[in-house]
């Protein structure tokens, strides 16, 4: 009874391995070689598969899937000699799954040391101030030689990005002085040429501000010779006027000039900065009966209008 009970049991757990050993369930993503006594005979994709018992079983499970790889970081001599550190990832997709499986052992650490290798040669032909300012140029580099070298393994690169480029203490803080001695040199220029411009707008408020004061100055003694002229020409008739008068033998004309003059020499004595008191003359009467005079005349000249 004991021994027929170990035979099923034996047989169930014998049956298990067959049929595990047999059908395969391949997940997405994934293919599986299939080795016939050791030799590749066939790949498997995703989905349900029966093998061969004894005679076949699963060689390699190959990801088929874009994976990432982080290139750890090297000390990079340049072509200037000086020291960089850098680091980078890459982005691989297996394309042929027996040629991964067959082509290179331990394919994931083959192209990580093949990364390394390949940035300590891109770096080391570019100088410190190249490296630092043509990283996309780098990348592109990288990218070509690494995918041209993974190709006889069924490897695409897709991309080849460096993350990091440390360079020395000193080199970092000679770059610093240098970015700030070029933010001060452009703020020195930004306020020059503040300045320049103030300075321009200045000058053009000036130039206007004394165009327009000329022209100021221009109408007033437009205005002022205007007023003079008609000042003039008043004086002109008057004369006239006068003239007239005394050539038909007025004497209240005489009395006029005569009576102008004394009034202008009194209004001169009277403004005078040194006068300090004014003596009246004492023939009032003769000034009353000039400025008569005056009145009378144009009261004739009016009747005669």
């Amino acid at each position: 009874m004991e021994i027929s009970i170990i035979a099923i049991v034996g047989f169930v757990i014998l049956s298990f391995l067959v049929v595990t050993s047999v059908i395969k369930v391949v997940p997405q993503g994934f293919n599986y070689t299939v080795e016939s006594f050791g030799k590749y005979t066939k790949t498997l994709d995703s989905g349900l598969h029966i093998l061969v018992p004894v005679v076949e079983r699963v060689g390699h499970k190959m990801n088929m899937m874009e994976q990432v790889i982080d290139v750890p970081g090297q000390e990079v001599i340049t072509r200037d000699n000086a020291m960089v550190t850098a680091d980078a990832i890459a982005f691989i997709q297996v394309m042929d799954a027996p040629k991964a499986a067959y082509e290179v052992n331990n394919l994931l650490n083959a192209i990580t040391n093949l990364s390394m290798t390949n940035i300590r040669s891109v770096i080391g032909n570019l100088e410190l101030d190249e490296v630092l300012s043509n990283r996309d140029d780098i990348n592109s580099r990288l990218l070509s030689v690494i995918d041209a070298a993974t190709n006889p393994w069924g490897v695409k690169v897709t991309r080849v990005e460096i993350k990091d480029l440390t360079p020395p203490g000193d080199i970092t803080e000679a770059m610093a002085r240098q970015m700030k001695a070029e933010r001060e040199k452009r703020a020195e220029v930004l306020t020059a040429e503040g300045e320049k411009q103030a300075a321009v707008l200045r000058a053009e408020g000036e130039k206007q501000s004394a165009i327009l004061e000329a022209e100021g100055r221009k109408q007033a003694a437009f205005a002022d010779a205007e007023a003079r002229e008609r000042e003039a020409e008043a004086e002109a008739n008057a004369t006239r006027m006068v003239s007239e008068s005394i050539a038909s033998g007025d004497v209240q004309a005489i009395n006029y000039f005569i009576a102008q003059k004394y009034v202008d020499a009194f209004e001169t004595l009277a403004s005078a900065p040194n006068q300090k008191f004014v003596v009246l003359p004492t023939e009032l009467t003769s000034l009353a009966s000039t400025v008569g005079g005056i009145g009378t005349l144009l009261n004739e000249k009016k009747d005669t209008q």
